[in-house]
């Protein structure tokens, strides 16, 4: 719909397709848009300190970034215009012999800045509900090598047995031509979701050995989100995925197999000289029935064809995959999208997971937009990655930078009996004694006296430094290394406590390995 921002997956489309020399107005009637919206954006891309090359590049927050600005609503003049004429257009399409296309042609020639036809076409239709049953006069496609790859899933499925269960499995089998030379693949998936869909067309490419200019595919939901005549809505993940290995994904239209005819055909092939021929076969794997069925599709593109003196395959290898463009080094990968707060501890909370992830503290209360596949999260703030962290699965858990937390909190964080002992000693040699028979007689964990310790040296900031001196020297005599015990020797200023010196509680008290020094705990 004009005025509102375009998908940066399906931006990223327009400008792959002016990168490579398609104008404009064939962008537009390609990816099903308004030629003002590729106009727009492509403007923008020129105007933009990066190449296009570099743009491409940049994960989609980055992009949206740099290519939108301002309010883009609009009013669009082109309408008030031909609103005006819809009634005259309906009256004259009662005439015989008279087209829309003949209407067209009269209207551009009197308002050249008008809409174009397909336009034209769509709000004539919207006028008049008309449902159009006469065939589209269309030229027969001439199936450029290396150009498209036909897709589609077939509507039988196969099966094999669990192992462990006896259980029967049934999978769903995908099926691919190039239409140029009508080579086939096909290949066993669990189900019909993106991400099997997805496994099953890189599958695809890396056996073609390239990836070709244009993906058509039925009006599946794992590669459509919404099915329309004129303005297809591809999964996002499907974009993602044509972007990474510099495709683009076409829909077919919807209710017209024709479009898609040849895999269409491969279907029926698939069903002829690959199921009937493993009808009889056992499978006990999802593995085991992809050998089977690569075997039989590798003797179906080598079975020589009736009407030609050559197989798909030699015809393939002949024509069609040098015309093919380069498989990328790295292999796609599913990716994903959210936008989450920035909690107060800093972190956001990937709800997939149930699992956090630090962000610079900086941002706390800001709102970001999180990129993760299956084994990186990204987190972006204001077109910016602040944030890259390895993905972990294990619930209620927090992944941490050390550098995203405030001072305080990473002082906190990293407390530890060492940390308490080297504390006391800086203030008061005794105290260290405390803290260290504290730690060493410990049958609970340490961390219970974590708030004590703090709240000892608090003390020893606040009392008299003899006071305190002495009420430590008792607390080591009488092994009581307790907050509580010091605290009310203090409150009472050590009232009945004699005088003891070092020698005594040594004599008193000798050394035994319950008690460990300081370097225990490093």
């Amino acid at each position: 719909m004009a005025g509102k921002n375009k998908d940066m997956s399906k931006v990223k489309q327009m400008l792959r397709l002016h990168q490579n020399g398609i104008s404009n107005r064939q962008i537009a009637i390609e990816l099903s848009v308004d030629k003002e919206t590729v106009n727009r954006y492509v403007n923008r891309a020129k105007c933009d300190e990066l190449p296009i090359v570099e743009l491409l590049k940049l994960d989609d927050p980055v992009l949206q970034h740099r290519m939108t600005g301002g309010n883009p609503a609009y009013a669009d003049p082109r309408f008030e215009v031909l609103k005006g004429k819809l009634d005259y257009l309906e009256k004259e399409m009662g005439k015989k012999h008279v087209t829309l296309q003949l209407l067209w042609e009269e209207y551009i020639s009197e308002h050249p800045d008008g809409y174009s036809l397909t336009q034209f076409r769509y709000h004539y239709r919207q006028h008049t509900k008309a449902k159009r049953k006469n065939p589209s006069s269309i030229l027969k496609d001439l199936y450029v090598p290396g150009e498209k790859l036909f897709i589609d899933f077939a509507g039988d499925t196969m099966e094999y047995i669990d192992r462990e269960t006896a259980e029967v499995i049934k999978v769903q089998v995908f099926v691919a031509c190039m239409p140029a030379t009508d080579y086939g693949f096909a290949m066993a998936v669990r189900s019909q979701r993106s991400e099997d869909f997805i496994h099953a067309l890189t599958s695809c490419f890396e056996a073609l050995g390239g990836i070709p200019k244009i993906i058509v595919c039925d009006n599946l939901k794992s590669a459509v989100v919404k099915t329309d005549a004129y303005e297809p809505q591809i999964n996002r993940i499907m974009e993602d995925m044509a972007n990474h290995y510099g495709c683009v994904v076409i829909p077919a239209r919807p209710g017209r197999p024709k479009d898609k005819s040849l895999v269409e055909n491969q279907v029926k092939i698939v069903y002829s000289r690959v199921y009937a021929q493993l009808r009889s076969s056992k499978f006990f794997s999802l593995e085991e029935l992809n050998c089977a069925i690569t075997e039989k599709m590798l003797a179906h593109n080598r079975k020589r064809m009736q009407q030609h003196s050559y197989t798909r395959e030699e015809h393939f290898l002949a024509v069609e995959k040098e015309a093919l463009q380069p498989l990328p080094i790295e292999k796609f990968q599913v990716r994903f999208y959210a936008t989450l707060p920035v909690g107060h501890n800093g972190c956001i909370y990937l709800g997939r997971d149930k699992h956090h992830y630090s962000v610079p503290y900086i941002h706390i209360g800001q709102t970001s937009q999180v990129i993760y596949t299956a084994n990186l999260v990204k987190v972006y703030i204001n077109g910016e990655c602040v944030a890259v962290h390895k993905r972990e699965s294990y619930q209620g858990g927090y992944t941490l930078d050390k550098s995203h937390l405030a001072s305080n909190v990473n002082a906190f964080r990293e407390r530890s009996p060492q940390y308490y002992i080297n504390k006391a000693n800086c203030a008061l040699n005794e105290l260290g004694q405390v803290f260290e028979c504290m730690f060493a007689t410990a049958t609970v964990p340490v961390e219970t006296f974590y708030k004590g310790c703090d709240g000892l040296l608090k003390l020893q900031r606040t009392t008299d430094p003899v006071l305190f001196k002495k009420a430590c020297d008792t607390a080591l005599l009488h092994q009581q290394y307790r907050y509580g015990f010091i605290s009310r020797l203090i409150k009472s200023k050590c009232r009945g406590v004699k005088e003891i010196n070092k020698n005594q509680t040594l004599e008193l008290f000798p050394s035994h390995k319950n008690v460990r020094g300081k370097d225990s705990f490093k």
